[in-house]
């Protein structure tokens, strides 16, 4: 692929972002303010070595939460880190590889050994590929990580009572996804190709981040109706895109472009601290908490896509999946 379409396909991504940003509408939901506190409450964060999720972890652990940060692994000094950024002790790290299924049940069999009740679980790792790649177990890797590897966990914690739905009167544990726009732009997706992998190239490479992200949006959709189906909610499912964020994105740009996509990056995106207000407010913010199914874009109430909302899409994702989900956890 040449330095030129290279360029183009990092430019549209950038320049969607910071469109994005300046043409968004007034919040309808207020930021959560610092006092509100979650003192004693189990948070799980995805990703939480850097940007979002280490912005996220050390917010929650300012409130009082009892962190678990789930990092690939080489990452232990992250834990010593967002203990003195936060001044919390009450922080500790397990080790997930989200693109090998077997990574991922070793780190289910971890919490169930030691007997965690997560409250909150922020999944929130991701990446954008610049060209293919396969997951451990031969899949498109963005499916890998951003779909499936929630799927097994989730199914995985609700078997193991890591999360527990709420009785009567209990305060519902919450699942928030991070998920984006772009999963409104994706193509169909093909249930009898599910995650099957394909050679592209960077040109490509949004187009099959938005499809992952849309069957991420469509099992969040599924997720929640089949979680609550009675008129109380029993574990809070919900999403959100935080628009354009000032990452490590540029880490896949071109040797010759970095100089300038990152200076960019840094001028016209949030930084991580700024972008996290929907994910605090998702997790933390008591309304949120006592209803389920939203999709929050910046600060804003959102429907997903229409494909997303679709219950047969999201029918037809669920059993599709559960193949998978039961082939492998046989394999571990």
């Amino acid at each position: 692929m040449s330095q030129k379409a290279r360029m183009g396909n990092i430019a549209s991504a950038v320049v969607a972002a910071v469109r994005d940003l300046r043409n968004s509408k007034a919040p309808d939901v207020e930021s959560v303010s610092d006092d509100v506190r979650i003192d004693g409450k189990t948070c799980l964060v995805t990703g939480a070595n850097s940007g979002l999720g280490r912005a996220a972890a050390i917010d929650l652990a300012r409130r009082g939460g009892n962190m678990i940060l789930a990092c690939r692994p080489g990452r232990a000094e992250v834990c010593d880190e967002i203990k003195q950024a936060s001044g919390s002790d009450t922080i500790e790290m397990v080790e997930v590889d989200l693109a090998d299924l077997r990574s991922v049940h070793r780190c289910c069999d971890q919490l169930k050994e030691s007997g965690v009740s997560i409250d909150i679980a922020l999944l929130n790792a991701g990446l954008m590929a610049p060209t293919s790649r396969q997951s451990a177990q031969g899949f498109d890797i963005m499916f890998a990580v951003h779909f499936l590897a929630n799927r097994v966990m989730i199914d995985r914690w609700l078997t193991d009572s890591v999360i527990r739905p709420a009785k009567q009167g209990e305060e519902p544990p919450r699942i928030v996804f991070v998920s984006s726009e772009s999963h409104r732009s994706a193509e169909a997706i093909d249930f009898d190709r599910l995650g099957e992998y394909a050679e592209y190239g960077i040109k490509e490479s949004m187009q099959h981040y938005g499809l992952s992200k849309l069957v991420l949006c469509t099992y969040a959709t599924e997720l929640s109706c089949r979680l609550n189906q009675n008129e109380s909610t029993e574990v809070a499912v919900h999403a959100l895109c935080p628009g354009g964020v000032a990452t490590n994105i540029a880490r896949d740009a071109p040797a010759l472009l970095k100089p300038i996509v990152s200076p960019a990056l840094r001028l016209f995106f949030r930084s991580p601290e700024k972008a996290i207000a929907p994910i605090i407010y998702l997790c933390c913010a008591p309304d949120a908490g006592t209803t389920t199914g939203m999709y929050l874009h910046l600060m804003n109430h959102k429907p997903v896509s229409d494909p997303a909302a679709e219950s047969v899409n999201g029918t037809k994702l669920w059993e599709a999946s559960e193949a998978m989900v039961a082939k492998f956890r046989d394999a571990v």
